[in-house]
């Protein structure tokens, strides 16, 4: 009996044993499985939380951005209307200008025009077929070259009575233009003058040559206020003084028509306060 008793206690620690393993296998799986769980958790959680910090971070830059551009807009329109305004006086600006230049190209087209009728008058009354006169313009003024066989003796300041035939008909036209002034330049060649007492050098000579010219022009009736002296000497050449041809053709009396500095730019003066009262 007692053997009996034993054998099923024996049994029944064993049934016992046996049933606390599988209960406590069947808890770790569910600790194993818990844990699982909650590890996957925290990483959501965590990527939940950074996810968060940086919508935050972008909330704060996007408004910050808004308040940037509600003040830029602020900005823009004062902007807008500044540079309406800005433009608005560049183009009165340039408009005005435009009537400026108008207006210069209008006096100086006027000036060119007078410039023309005095080389048309000259060229029909000297007689431009004479190869011993030329008659041009440069920049706007008129140039009347003569050669000095036509003017003086060599050496000679003395205006010969055929330059006085030439000289009348210049004097005409000048005489016409009263608003205009007349230089006239005596140029030498390079070969020296020997000195009389009277002259000294080619400057001495060329001068003289001038205002012999001058006087001659102011017997015609030309206002001397109109007159010009001028003495270039040997300097201002046409060609080499390297043959006697040559040098006859630097030896000349150029006379040179020109409007009156002052009275030209009263002109244009003049055409900018008009254009400062419209």
């Amino acid at each position: 009996m007692k053997k009996v008793i034993f054998i099923l206690s024996i049994a029944a620690l064993t049934l016992s044993s046996c049933g606390s393993k599988k209960k406590i296998a069947e808890l770790e799986a569910k600790n194993k499985e818990t844990q699982d769980l909650l590890n996957t958790a925290t990483v959501k959680l965590n990527t939940c939380l950074t996810e968060r910090e940086a919508l935050a971070n972008q909330l704060d830059f996007l408004k910050k951005n808004n308040s940037d551009l509600i003040n830029n807009m602020g900005n823009l329109t004062t902007l807008s209307s500044k540079g309406a305004e800005n433009l608005e006086k560049s183009l009165e600006s340039l408009k005005e200008k435009d009537l400026k230049i108008t207006r210069l190209q209008d006096a100086l087209t006027k000036k060119d025009s007078v410039t023309l009728a005095i080389v048309t008058s000259l060229k029909s009354s000297v007689g431009i077929s004479d190869p011993d006169i030329q008659i041009n313009v440069e920049k706007g003024v008129v140039f009347i070259s003569i050669a000095d066989k036509l003017l003086f003796k060599s050496g000679s300041y003395v205006v010969s009575d055929r330059a006085k035939e030439v000289l009348a008909k210049v004097a005409k036209v000048v005489n016409a233009k009263p608003d205009f002034e007349c230089m006239v330049e005596g140029h030498t060649d390079n070969v020296p003058y020997k000195s009389n007492g009277v002259l000294l050098d080619n400057w001495d000579l060329s001068v003289k040559r001038s205002t012999s010219i001058i006087r001659v022009l102011q017997e015609l009736n030309v206002n001397p206020k109109q007159l010009i002296a001028a003495g270039r000497s040997e300097y201002i050449p046409l060609v080499s003084n390297d043959s006697a041809e040559n040098r006859a053709t630097n030896r000349r009396t150029r006379i040179v028509v020109l409007p009156k500095i002052d009275q030209f730019y009263d002109m244009i003066e003049k055409e900018m306060k008009n254009l400062a009262k419209q």
